[in-house]
């Protein structure tokens, strides 16, 4: 699924965006659309330096105190995929990543990109469930990679075996 929907993203969105270039272009002139673009280009960096910078600080904060806490890793996300949005060209993307990078509209799409994570991974653990089975629940007694706990069993591979010792030649002289 995510696959396909990465496909169909960098199919569509680059034909929207030259969609939205054609129509602002013939709706104000070539001119002020480049200007427009030149513009939404140099606020943009403005607006990702600034406020990256604050995410950026506030990320470094809670790791240096030890306590990662879910906003600042998720305004952190959030701007750097706005910061890339916005510098690439286009209207489209620009208005997305501007919604992603602004302090006012991040809270929102800090929360549903939180209501997201949680929902793959509840998926997740439901679908490890499946497959091994969480201890008491019919795989008990075994780890997640089937093992049972305690010292691993040696075992004897099949055919004859021949009782013996290494010794080691302290001979420094290689063989031809």
């Amino acid at each position: 699924m995510l696959p396909l929907l990465f496909l169909l993203a960098f199919v569509l969105v680059p034909v929207l965006e030259i969609y939205l270039l054609i129509q602002v272009g013939q709706l104000i002139g070539f001119w002020p659309t480049a200007g427009l673009l030149a513009a939404q280009a140099v606020l943009g960096a403005w607006i990702i330096r600034r406020e990256g910078r604050r995410a950026w600080g506030a990320l470094y904060e809670t790791v240096r105190t030890g306590v990662l806490r879910e906003r600042e890793l998720g305004d952190a996300v959030l701007v750097m995929g706005g910061g890339v949005l916005i510098l690439l060209p286009g209207f489209g993307t620009d208005v997305l990543g501007a919604a992603l990078v602004l302090p006012f509209t991040r809270p929102l799409l800090r929360r549903a990109l939180s209501a997201f994570a949680e929902r793959r991974m509840r998926a997740a653990e439901v679908r490890a469930a499946t497959i091994i089975p969480p201890p008491g629940f019919g795989g008990a007694g075994y780890d997640p990679f089937g093992r049972r706990p305690g010292p691993e069993p040696v075992e004897t591979p099949p055919g004859p075996v021949v009782r013996g010792e290494v010794v080691e030649d302290d001979d420094p002289k290689p063989r031809a």
